[in-house]
């Protein structure tokens, strides 16, 4: 299931616009900064924002807790590419669960961390017309990694430092790369595509080298890459959010200007 929240903007300056914000592995949508991020990119730049679990995100009904192992376990990219596919024709159609309004016809993607390859892939549907990645990685590959030795039918375990959940990781993410490679060449989709890209990266991010994200800027023709001194891999901002961090403030800064220039 795809549960996702919209912020809509008291005064519409970007009527046909939208933007659409992906989560990262382990991630959620009311995880730390991505609730303030969605409302203030919503405020600034005068359009809906809607921010959504990925449906193998594992995380449920309570939308903290990740109770739905299962789903986290079998994720692929394929998924996350169909799940955000439908969140962007619901937004165009003008109709997302229950709630109905005005469609979009032109959008803005922000992924962070994991949720950059969605994000970047999303450029295959012509009603995308700006991107933008938050400490993305550059290759889905880092996953089929985590499987090196590991025999037919086995999974891997990954903790959850927030939580201490320890949560299954099976084969499925492997498979599909195997089974659809070409499709999920970062630097080949950017090289093809002609949206303009925002990279922003911090300096400090452990968990992505700063390396990602040049080869990301360099494989985009109309690309543009941002470095945020001292950041870390969440722009220095933790769960449960207790406001934004000056490195958030730059990374906002720097996406709704992108969005705005690309969108209007």
């Amino acid at each position: 299931m795809i549960r996702g929240d919209l912020w809509t903007p008291s005064v519409a300056t970007l009527p046909d616009a939208a933007i659409v914000v992906c989560h990262g592995f382990k991630g959620f949508k009311d995880w730390g900064f991505f609730p303030f991020a969605s409302e203030t990119l919503a405020t600034r730049l005068g359009c809906p924002v809607v921010a959504f679990n990925f449906s193998g995100s594992g995380v449920g009904e309570d939308l903290e807790s990740f109770s739905e192992r299962d789903a986290f376990g079998h994720n692929t990219f394929s998924r996350e590419c169909a799940d955000l596919d439908a969140v962007l024709g619901g937004l165009a159609e003008g109709r997302l669960g229950d709630l109905s309004f005005a469609g979009a016809c032109r959008f803005g993607v922000l992924g962070h961390s994991r949720g950059g390859v969605a994000a970047i892939l999303s450029a295959e549907r012509p009603d995308v017309f700006a991107l933008v990645t938050w400490a993305a990685i550059a290759s889905p590959a880092r996953y089929a990694e985590l499987f090196e030795g590991v025999e037919p039918g086995g999974f891997v375990e990954v903790t959850n430092a927030r939580t201490g959940d320890v949560l299954p990781l099976y084969r499925d993410v492997v498979d599909d790369l195997n089974t659809d490679g070409e499709r999920f060449d970062l630097e080949s989709s950017l090289r093809r595509s002609r949206i303009p890209l925002l990279v922003v990266h911090g300096t400090e991010d452990a968990t992505v080298p700063s390396e990602d994200a040049r080869h990301l800027a360099r494989a985009g023709h109309r690309a543009r890459l941002e470095f945020i001194e001292g950041a870390g891999h969440t722009f220095e901002v933790g769960h449960p959010f207790a406001g934004p961090s000056p490195e958030l403030s730059v990374a906002l800064a720097l996406t709704a200007d992108h969005f705005k220039r690309h969108l209007t």
